[in-house]
């Protein structure tokens, strides 16, 4: 090929298709669904190599595997792809540019005030989780959350540990369902989640578990659960209780999802 052949709409393509990929992959990262992706990549490049090396035979298993591969695509990729509906969706092209910072291009949440909301959510959880303060807090990130936080009260607080304290106290009117964090403001509380019908969750956990894993299956949020058993602290993010050795690891766990 003439390299001076190549139109702007060529080099166009090629970035648009490197910007999907790159969107898909931070998608499914940090879930079991980044092995799978990884893995049809790989088939994908092998059959491409076998078709170069005119390895007629393995080439044409492969060409079915692949023309087949779509369809399944769907269903193991169910929740990844409604996700990237949603975010879709929920995106407003037109103003201030929120289709690219939901795309997590521009976003920068590495400032001072991104790290500064993460410690005071923790340390809001670690000082609730001593006192056995049972709390639901929902992190947004891209998608909108504006069809479960209509179910609840609508705030517009700046975000600090003695509000977020103040709102869970037990004798507290707001105490009961999910509190949504945006940015750095507190949006809603007393709000009803969607209840996930997951049956590998362990019955240890309760409606509170149940209800973070519903918001993280349907949505890209983030979701923190102080239970008041046992004042342990979970971290649900796409549908999954993601482990952490320690509140330190915690925090770099989240400042790094909300990237």
């Amino acid at each position: 090929m003439d390299i001076l052949s190549i139109r702007f709409l060529d080099i166009l393509d090629i970035v648009l298709i490197a910007i999907l990929l790159y969107y898909v992959y931070k998608l499914v990262r940090g879930t079991v669904a980044v092995n799978i992706f990884i893995g049809i990549v790989i088939i994908y490049l092998v059959w491409r190599l076998t078709q170069l090396l005119q390895m007629e035979l393995l080439s044409s298993v492969l060409d079915q595997f692949v023309g087949v591969g779509m369809f399944a695509l769907i269903v193991v990729f169910q929740q990844e792809i409604r996700k990237f509906l949603l975010m879709i969706g929920s995106a407003n092209i037109t103003k201030n540019g929120r289709f690219f910072r939901s795309l997590k291009f521009t976003r920068n949440d590495d400032s001072e005030d991104g790290a500064t909301k993460v410690d005071i959510i923790v340390d809001a959880c670690e000082s609730m989780g001593r006192t056995k303060t049972g709390a639901l807090i929902v992190i947004k990130r891209s998608t909108k959350l504006d069809f479960v936080k209509n179910s609840g009260d609508e705030m517009n607080i700046e975000l600090n540990q003695p509000i977020v304290e103040s709102i869970f106290f037990k004798n507290s009117p707001l105490h009961d369902g999910a509190m949504v964090i945006e940015e750095n403001k507190v949006t809603a509380t007393r709000v009803i989640l969607p209840v996930s019908n997951d049956r590998s969750i362990p019955l240890r956990f309760g409606l509170r578990h149940r209800a973070a894993v519903g918001i993280t299956e349907k949505t890209d949020a983030l979701a923190l659960v102080v239970s008041e058993e046992t004042g342990q602290i979970s971290y649900i993010r796409d549908g999954e209780f993601t482990m952490f050795e320690s509140n330190e690891e915690l925090r770099e766990r989240i400042k790094e999802d909300l990237r």
